[in-house]
């Protein structure tokens, strides 16, 4: 099924040039009374290669639908991020990059949504929200009572977060992944 270049997302799969990409950035630039085009980052899922294409609005590419399967983190370890499938308890490994800068977010047993094309690995989401520990944070000020202070608080995955005056050490708080932001106390 051809998709118009205009209504590629982040993480979708198309075909370009006979090869399986996935889109990891497009963005929509319109200079003036000039033509808009989308300027779309690919990456080659057989390589790893990041490719950069502009393409006009209307131009159209061949979308590529993943086989998507829920999984659990269970562990990393120095190159790869260790899952397992919840239906056949089968471990899989996937690379470092592929959850890249959200490796924070992951606690063991957090269930996870792995995209698979050809039966690799290509892409995976993580839950909305998930629960984290508090370890490091500094105490709250006495007197203190300005509305809307938030302090610096680093979770037990490695994210820096900020928290308001109340939030201790050893809290369990639940963080939004997409943004990194507190939403309250687990």
């Amino acid at each position: 099924m051809a998709i118009k270049a205009n209504d590629l997302r982040r993480g979708m799969g198309v075909r370009y040039e006979g090869v399986v990409m996935t889109v990891w950035s497009s963005e929509l630039v319109a200079k003036g009374n000039k033509r808009s085009y989308m300027q779309v980052e690919m990456r080659n899922v057989l390589t790893g290669q990041l490719i950069d294409r502009r393409f006009n609005v209307d131009d159209r590419l061949e979308e590529v639908f993943f086989e998507r399967k829920p999984m659990e983190y269970l562990y990393s370890d120095g190159n790869h991020h260790i899952v397992m499938d919840t239906a056949s308890y089968e471990q899989v490994e996937l690379p470092l990059d592929l959850i890249g800068s959200q490796a924070v977010f992951l606690t063991p047993n957090i269930p996870l949504e792995v995209a698979f094309v050809e039966g690799r690995a290509v892409g995976v989401d993580l839950p909305n929200t998930v629960e984290l520990k508090v370890v490091e944070t500094p105490p709250q000020v006495k007197g203190a009572t300005a509305t809307n202070q938030l302090k610096e608080a680093t979770c037990e995955g490695g994210a820096k977060i900020k928290v308001p005056p109340c939030v201790e050490n050893g809290t369990v708080v639940k963080v939004d992944t997409r943004t990194g932001e507190y939403l309250g106390r687990a």
